[in-house]
């Protein structure tokens, strides 16, 4: 099959992962996220990769971000949100860190491929993206992709999406992030 031939047909999925994100839950986590103290986000393996990408978006709207994973990341408590992506549901250290994040008062927002799963029953707010995902079940778009492909594709796209709203409720011009970006490189 050719590049173009494939590049329609990964195109058409993320069109239809992208479709199916409710509208009401990526607007509840719009909020969160805004209304939040601090953002920790969390995630691993390649899906984790499309999290930090988002977590320094974040951080460019203006958002006290944090990336779990870094040393530099603050205490989670009261006022906090952590952010926890994890196709599957069930991935046990992000288990982990999602309760002891919740002990320590913070509110549990997911962004899944998954229907359920213990950080997902376990989540205050979650955001389904329902595009193939390791382990994730069956109610996902399917994929010719390799594994999670898809899943990670659609996150990078729905942050992206996502973070045009957080803009927009908090009152900012796209220009205004610039300004944030990193100046030491």
């Amino acid at each position: 099959m050719s590049l173009a031939a494939n590049a329609r047909r990964v195109l058409d999925e993320l069109t239809a992962t992208v479709d199916r994100v409710d509208t009401a839950e990526a607007e509840s986590l719009v909020s969160a996220l805004s209304a939040a103290r601090s953002v920790h986000v969390i995630g691993v393996g390649r899906e984790g990769l499309s999290a930090r990408a988002f977590t320094m978006r974040l951080m460019h709207a203006g958002l006290d971000a944090h990336w779990v994973w870094d040393d530099t990341t603050p205490a989670i408590g009261p006022g906090d949100l952590l952010l926890a992506v994890s196709g599957s549901g069930a991935i046990g250290h992000i288990d982990y860190v999602a309760r002891r994040a919740q002990e320590q008062g913070a509110r549990l927002a997911v962004v899944t491929a998954s229907a359920n799963g213990p950080t997902v029953e376990a989540a205050d707010l979650v955001l389904r993206v329902p595009g193939s995902a390791y382990r994730a079940g069956d109610d996902v778009v399917a994929s010719i992709q390799p594994m999670g492909s898809l899943f990670e594709q659609a996150l990078l796209v729905v942050f992206d999406l996502l973070l045009l709203d957080l803009v927009a409720l908090r009152g900012l011009g796209l220009d205004e992030l610039s300004p944030r970006h990193r100046n030491v490189e």
